[in-house]
């Protein structure tokens, strides 16, 4: 076996060997090239931090809504009436504030449904929204039989805001009124919360609430309208779905705030089955005419009326 030799002090340098003086120019040349390719690193870097936030996703662009309001507009059962109140007043709220409206016919989401009961629509038209509007931060759902009462009152200031989520979080309370034995994590704070709602005195109140963009909303709104959830009758459909889905899903309830109803979600006088402390008063930023729409012996169209008119006339004196 043969072994290569190692060089000799002596060993005559070949004809093509570089000459010392071409290996320094070479040096030159590659710190020259080490130093413009940092200096392009760099610009680089600065400009992607520009145009992304630091989770890696893209910057908001300028004039994006912080939130959207999503109304579902089912326009086979109510005149253009009242729909035109319903618009009429979302859209001043949220034009006093910055605000976007998402306005869904709940017919365009009737195929999806698989003959579940029509009010599961509401999770699809949330979704739909986030997706209309993929920069927009948080998605407030107010169901169609419902009105803006006191429209100084921003949603940040009322509910949005880290420190005033923090001073509304109901924790260590039953998720699902009165017993549950599922209780409200104690520990969680404002910046861990990515799903917000109240209860009623039976149930969560899905006609008022609040996700926040992000991998979360999505997957929960999916799971929400699983074909399970929504093929079992529920007797309260996606009601209930949503009970038991925040009582055997901790992942769930890990980004879950319940607050107290009358923040967002006041009922009139007319509705029954409010929390306690849970009827709408003079100030509350939002209305509900809960249960208006189900009950025969109750008329959505007469019971706006002395709302919508209070409200317009609150507008005349600004």
């Amino acid at each position: 076996m043969q072994f290569a030799l190692p060089p000799r002090k002596n060993a005559h340098i070949l004809p093509y060997a570089r000459s010392p003086r071409i290996s320094f120019q070479r040096r030159k040349q590659l710190k020259a090239a080490a130093i413009l390719g940092f200096g392009l690193l760099l610009v680089f870097f600065l400009l992607s931090q520009f145009f992304y936030t630091s989770t890696g996703t893209a910057a908001v662009p300028i004039g994006t809504p912080s939130v959207v309001i999503v109304t579902v507009l089912d326009r086979t059962l109510f005149s253009n009436d009242y729909i035109q109140k319903i618009v009429k007043n979302r859209e001043d709220y949220a034009k006093r504030h910055g605000y976007v409206n998402f306005f869904a016919n709940l017919s365009d989401y009737e195929s999806s449904l698989d003959n579940a009961p029509r009010s599961w629509g509401v999770v699809p038209a949330v979704r739909h929204a986030m997706a209309s509007h993929p920069h927009s931060k948080y998605f407030f759902h107010l169901d169609a039989h419902s009105l803006f009462m006191n429209p100084t009152k921003s949603l940040e200031s009322t509910l949005l805001d880290n420190r005033r989520l923090e001073s509304l979080m109901r924790k260590d309370v039953p998720v699902v009124p009165p017993d549950s034995i599922i209780k409200t994590f104690s520990h969680l704070q404002a910046q861990d919360i990515d799903l917000i709602v109240s209860t009623d005195n039976e149930d969560l109140s899905v006609g008022s609430f609040v996700v926040r963009q992000g991998e979360f909303a999505r997957f929960f709104l999916d799971f929400w309208f699983d074909p399970l959830y929504r093929g079992y009758n529920f007797a309260k459909a996606e009601i209930h779905a949503l009970d038991h889905i925040v009582q055997w899903h901790p992942t769930v309830l890990a980004r879950l705030a319940l607050i107290p109803q009358r923040v967002v979600n006041a009922y009139s006088k007319d509705s029954s089955g409010a929390a306690v402390d849970g009827t709408y008063k003079d100030g509350d930023l939002v209305l509900r005419m809960f249960g208006c729409d189900t009950d025969p012996k109750r008329s959505c169209e007469k019971e706006i009326e002395p709302y919508y008119n209070l409200w317009a006339k609150n507008l005349k004196k600004e």
